[in-house]
């Protein structure tokens, strides 16, 4: 899918000097950048899905542990 992204000039040139360090293309800067985007959303979903589990399945062993 096309896409046309309006960054500001000083992104833009920071993205410049990255692209000439690492020999590749701001395209595959911005794709690289979605892609951790998407990937930290979930593990954030992930991990907030295993404490839900946890909550929900040991909550008499979590209400001991506050005793304890």
């Amino acid at each position: 899918m096309a896409m046309t992204v309006r960054l500001p000039a000083d992104l833009d040139r920071a993205l410049d000097r990255i692209a000439e360090e690492e020999h590749v293309s701001k395209h595959s800067l911005l794709l690289r950048g979605a892609e951790l985007i998407v990937a930290r959303r979930s593990r954030i979903d992930q991990v907030d899905a295993a404490v839900d589990f946890v909550l929900a399945h040991d909550a008499e062993l979590m209400s001991r542990l506050e005793d304890a």
